[in-house]
């Protein structure tokens, strides 16, 4: 591809929890990227450090432009579990996927099957929620309660549940959770 047909970045600020993008988001908004608030896009930090990585936003703090380290030290700051979250939506948002915060099913994220577009209200069968997917290192532990809760949640909402395991070098290899009625 031609660089000078590439898109120019979306111009984007830091704020103390996302990161704000006031103008030109819309074709960010289109792809499902970040929540539309008003006149303006706030992108969460895994968002954020997705487009920043591919250069499809440019994010300042106050005058000064932050490269990608910069941003995730940041976002470390504020969240100890960002590496694991950032590397499991990379791998989600990398295979075409549409990923959006799961902070109201008590999990990382929820994710939507290829060319389904997220919206509010009535839906159609294939335009809820594939999967809800929770984010952890290789060396996560839980109790049966827990893993059992996460099931029930999943199955409640008719989405399947993940588990996206980063191991120490960043890949990450997905389990799907099913319950089984003998």
């Amino acid at each position: 591809m031609n660089p000078s047909s590439e898109p120019k970045p979306v111009s984007a600020t830091l704020q103390e929890h996302r990161v704000i993008a006031a103008r030109g988001f819309q074709p960010l908004a289109e792809r499902h990227y970040g929540k539309v608030a008003g006149s303006r896009l706030e992108l969460g930090f895994v968002e954020a450090l997705y487009l920043l990585e591919r250069g499809r936003i440019a994010v300042k703090q106050k005058s000064k432009k932050l490269a990608f380290p910069a941003l995730l030290a940041h976002a470390l700051e504020k969240d100890r579990r960002i590496q694991e979250k950032y590397a499991v939506y990379r791998d989600l948002r990398d295979r075409g996927l549409v990923v959006k915060t799961g902070f109201k099913f008590g999990c990382d994220f929820r994710v939507y099957q290829r060319g389904v577009g997220v919206k509010r209200g009535p839906k159609e069968a294939g335009e809820h929620t594939k999967w809800i997917v929770y984010a952890v290192p290789e060396d996560y532990t839980c109790a049966f309660q827990e893993l059992s809760r996460a099931v029930r949640l999943a199955h409640s909402i008719r989405a399947r549940m993940l588990w996206g395991i980063v191991d120490n070098e960043g890949d990450v290899t997905f389990l799907e959770v099913v319950r089984i009625k003998p």
